[in-house]
């Protein structure tokens, strides 16, 4: 049976976890591979609502083994804090599990994000704040701390000791802030690796136990292509790797490219993105705040589930997503928001950009270049009818058919998912992705 991913297209929040805790009944196994709690998942069930911004989000089905994988950076105190809320809430959280080659966000984290975010003032990235960036420095530069060092009291002491004799130089001499203790530092680390050692396993063997054992494997993204960190929209990007490109899918959780049967992307019907950076679609008029505050009464306008940050809005843009689409070596797309275009009279699909008096069809590497485009757009009809109760294709109005079928065909790969609203069952399976 296959792993089969799934990634964002876009710069995230496309949908993603909508999508996994729907493919998820199919699934053996699901299993997120990248980012931190930097990111987070909405989903809506007959349990409620909850939003995720590590458990991967099959969860919800009692007979998933859900794991978090080597590629993700983990804040213990969050973790907790979510596990405890879906225990409170009546989720099992008996089958999850937690790869011990995990990197483990440290205080000295989430200060220096902070702080370097200060610095750069106008020059900001934008990010979360929450230490998953300097929390991969650290990682990159070997001196990072696993999950399987808050196993081990002597290996944690040793490894935050080595950490804070660098970071601690920084935080005062060029930051000019107070120093972290030590003490106070391993004291509460050696708690959260106490508390989460009933959740520690090898990530890697149980997936692939389950793959060799003909069951289906999920893989599950966080963000989406566009902020990573190779291949996004550099420097505006993430410091993970939310992408499949390069096998960073396999990576994150331990198995080969050869593994990995299939990858489906999520894109929006239009777009969003939260944070600084080049957004050649970006819309500052009454459109953008129709498609922001659709559904805003019911908790589902376009605020970032982490943050609570406006997300800013623009149309569909399909040489980004084209390119996300090669990079990826997508197989499938799902096609998620379709219902938040059913009162629009026009749409626009971003086709091309102009840029200097040519065309451009390819996406450019240089953020300065992106800042300076102008999109060329196709205008389509819009259906002016709601759709969020079809689960058909052929019952979607004939604008909302063709507006998919153009999408496809610009995007040139099929579409075999389309969302019509926030709950499980408002989908139209047009192929199966298992």
């Amino acid at each position: 049976m296959p792993i089969v991913v799934v990634i964002g297209g876009q710069w995230g929040d496309e949908g993603k976890g909508r999508i996994v805790d729907l493919l998820a009944r199919k699934a053996r196994v699901v299993a997120r591979y990248s980012a931190g709690n930097n990111a987070g998942h909405t989903i809506i069930n007959e349990k409620g609502e909850f939003k995720l911004h590590l458990v991967p989000a099959g969860i919800f089905y009692p007979d998933k083994t859900c794991v978090i994988g080597n590629g993700v950076a983990i804040d213990p105190e969050v973790l907790l804090g979510e596990i405890g809320t879906l225990q409170e809430r009546g989720i099992s959280v008996s089958r999850l599990r937690i790869s011990d080659r995990a990197q483990v966000i440290m205080p000295w984290h989430r200060l220096l994000d902070r702080l370097e975010e200060e610095r750069r003032g106008d020059a900001a990235i934008g990010t979360t704040g929450r230490g998953v960036g300097p929390c991969f420095v650290d990682k990159v530069a070997r001196r990072g701390i696993r999950i399987a060092d808050l196993m081990r009291s002597e290996d944690l002491n040793e490894r935050v000791r080595a950490a804070l004799g660098y970071w601690n130089q920084v935080i005062t001499k060029v930051y000019g802030a107070e120093p972290l203790d030590v003490d106070e530092c391993c004291g509460a680390y050696r708690e959260y690796g106490e508390r989460l050692t009933p959740f520690i396993g090898d990530s890697q063997d149980i997936i692939l136990k389950a793959h060799r054992a003909g069951h289906y494997v999920l893989l599950e993204g966080a963000q989406g292509s566009l902020l990573d960190l190779d291949h996004g929209t550099y420097p505006y990007v993430t410091s993970s790797v939310p992408s499949s490109s390069s096998s960073g899918a396999g990576l994150g959780v331990g198995i080969g490219p050869t593994d990995i049967q299939r990858v489906v992307g999520v894109f929006k019907s239009y777009c969003t993105r939260v944070g600084n950076g080049p957004f050649p679609t970006e819309l500052f008029d009454d459109v953008a705040d129709t498609l922001r505050d659709h559904g805003k009464e019911y908790g589902r306008g376009e605020y970032g589930t982490t943050t609570g940050r406006p997300r800013r809005i623009g149309w569909l843009d399909t040489v980004s997503a084209r390119y996300s689409v090669r990079m990826n070596g997508l197989a499938a797309l799902a096609l998620t928001r379709l219902d938040v275009l059913d009162g629009l009279e026009t749409i626009k699909v971003c086709t091309g950009y102009e840029l200097d008096g040519q065309r451009i069809d390819n996406f450019p590497a240089r953020h300065s270049m992106l800042e300076r485009v102008t999109p060329i757009y196709e205008e389509m009809p819009g259906w002016q009818r709601p759709t969020t109760h079809v689960r058909n294709f052929d019952d979607l109005p004939p604008q909302a058919q063709s507006f998919v079928r153009r999408v496809e065909q610009l995007l040139e790969c099929p579409i075999d998912l389309i969302s019509v609203g926030p709950e499980r069952e408002q989908a139209i399976i047009v192929n199966p992705i298992f």
